[in-house]
């Protein structure tokens, strides 16, 4: 194969348009989010996740598994963990069976300000799936979105 290659460039053009969906959503998401509730999309990612944490076998995550889950660095998620905590919105503590493990929890007020901005990010998620169906290169990957079934 060539750099010319059609089955190339097919390819490198599929990418750019699912790279094109993502950025155009989440920039939407994005300023719905800051505008609303003076949040990131990462911050209420992170939010999200860790929300979705409970008592159970493996039900809370190390710093690596969170990292994973919003999809960075695990020095970036640290860096977003702590500035949600000076907001009060997460708690740190060590882990009760391996003392060298730390967990992180959503307080109260993180939960509340969850719950208020879950509608937020739905909507601008379905505003902008709706303006990118209209384009005739994204409309495919849309339709890809809205029927895909991600496993619990």
């Amino acid at each position: 194969m060539t750099a010319t290659d059609p089955a190339l460039t097919a390819l490198a053009s599929s990418w750019s348009a699912l790279s094109l969906l993502h950025g155009r959503i989440e920039a939407h998401i994005e300023r719905a989010l800051q505008t609303r509730h003076d949040l990131s999309v990462r911050e209420y990612s992170l939010l999200d996740v860790l929300s979705r944490q409970h008592d159970g076998e493996g039900g809370h995550l190390q710093m690596k598994q969170v990292a994973d889950a919003v999809v960075l660095s695990q020095s970036a998620t640290t860096r977003l963990v702590t500035r949600l905590e000076d907001r009060g919105l997460l708690t740190r503590y060590l882990c009760p069976t391996d003392r060298r493990g730390i967990y992180t929890n959503v307080t109260e007020a993180g939960l509340r300000l969850l719950e208020e901005a879950r509608p937020t990010n739905e909507a601008a998620l379905r505003e902008a799936l709706d303006a990118a169906a209209q384009n005739p290169e994204l409309a495919p990957l849309v339709q890809a979105v809205e029927t895909l079934r991600v496993p619990a």
